[in-house]
This record gives structure tokens, C-alpha cells and sequence, in this order.
């Protein structure tokens, strides 16, 4: 795994945990608008899992959102 992808990785995942939180969601609640696990939603939040695109895009609808706006990490600091 390159240092880029790990990067971008982890910006996905800062974005989706910063998009929960701005809701005032737990992972369990995302984890279950999403059908997906907590323990993945976690994984993906903490940029150890390289989520799919049919999993981001779960990931989006769940928080109302575009897909291209849930990865869309240009400003996104890590």
C-alpha cells in the first residue's frame, strides 16, 4: 500500500467520522442507516479498511449526502 492511498484512506475516513459527528450520530447509528457493521464503520473511520464503492456510496445515502461530496477530501487535514 502506497503512502498516498493510506493518505486518502484516511481522509475518507476523518470525512465520514466528521460528517457523523456534525449529526450528532453514533457509530451504531450510522452502522445501521448504512447496513452496515459498527466494528466496519469504526475500521473505516480509523482508515483501516479501504471501504467500496458500493459501501461509500451506503455510506453517503445514509448521511444524506453525494457521493462525490462525502469524497471529496481536498480539505481534509491529517
Amino acid at each position: 500500500m502506497t503512502n498516498e492511498v493510506e493518505k486518502v484512506r484516511r481522509k475518507i475516513g476523518i470525512k465520514i467520522k466528521l460528517e457523523r459527528t456534525k449529526r450528532g450520530w453514533s457509530q451504531e447509528k450510522l452502522a445501521e442507516l448504512s447496513s452496515l457493521s459498527k466494528t466496519y464503520i469504526n475500521a473505516v473511520e480509523r482508515g483501516t479498511s479501504s471501504p467500496s464503492a458500493d459501501t461509500l456510496i451506503k455510506i453517503a445515502n445514509a448521511l444524506e449526502m453525494k457521493l462525490n461530496d462525502l469524497i471529496n477530501v481536498d480539505k481534509v487535514d491529517i
